[in-house]
């Protein structure tokens, strides 16, 4: 995505909306970090949160924006029920609080979060 997004005359650096959409996203039930496990994590994440906005990616496409997000569900939930709160979660909040209108999101299940 450009360095800057423009709507309806507001200007709006896309790492502000990385930030918006991966606090929107934590609140799911069941999604325990936005982002990939680093790599010495293995397959299972730790369920540890780390910087919020490094799981979402913006492509703008036209008027439209495509996005992209990892996350690491928590053991025990459906990870497609999940998936699908993340992606209805953030097409409301990109049209609902910014007034973008989303082409796709794609989410990516990266990891589980096994309690401790």
């Amino acid at each position: 995505m450009s360095e800057q997004f423009t709507t309806e005359g507001l200007t709006i650096a896309p790492g502000v909306i990385e930030t918006i959409l991966s606090q929107a996203i934590l609140q799911i039930d069941g999604v325990s970090k936005v982002g990939s496990p680093k790599a010495t994590d293995g397959l299972l994440g730790s369920g540890k949160r780390r910087n919020p906005a490094q799981g979402v990616l913006l492509i703008a496409e036209n008027d439209l924006i495509n996005v992209v997000v990892h996350i690491c569900v928590e053991y025990g939930y459906q990870l497609m029920a999940v998936a699908e709160q993340v992606r209805s979660m953030v097409a409301d909040t990109l049209e609902g609080q910014i007034g973008i209108s989303v082409n796709q999101v794609d989410v990516f299940v990266d990891s589980i979060a096994f309690p401790e």
